[in-house]
């Protein structure tokens, strides 16, 4: 590990983190829904509630793979997995950007497209370890 992937991983994780909050936030009812989920709602339906819920776990299992693949963290998976999921969700993170650039919530295309695409450029960095 060194200090930079150390680092890499830490922000990829801790931006993860503050989308958890703010999906948490929806999934509880809080008016934010014009940041996330298409901005065509202030407060996200049951249904989305639910996405916001499963997507916090999403978080949680890219935050965990980028300190894997940092070496910040030890898990049961062996190494070469965690190389190759750390590639598929930097694909993912890759393609997350479109949807939030082609968002109609101002408010959405603005931030998430800014924090999709940082969220992307560190999956790489952290792919390339």
């Amino acid at each position: 590990m060194t200090h930079l992937s150390a680092f890499l991983a830490a922000l990829f994780t801790a931006l993860l983190g503050a989308l958890a909050v703010l999906q948490l936030l929806l999934l509880v009812g809080m008016p934010l829904g014009r940041l996330a989920w298409g901005g065509q709602q202030d407060r996200l339906t049951p249904r989305l509630r639910v996405a916001a819920g499963f997507s916090i776990l999403i978080y949680v299992v890219f935050a965990a793979t980028a300190l894997a693949r940092a070496q910040v963290i030890t898990t049961p998976i062996p190494n070469p997995i965690n190389v190759i999921a750390m590639w598929i969700i930097t694909g993912y993170l890759i393609l997350s950007v479109l949807p939030n650039l082609a968002s109609k919530s101002p408010h959405e295309r603005r931030l998430m497209t800014f924090v999709s695409a940082v969220l992307a450029i560190l999956a790489l960095a952290i792919a390339l370890i």
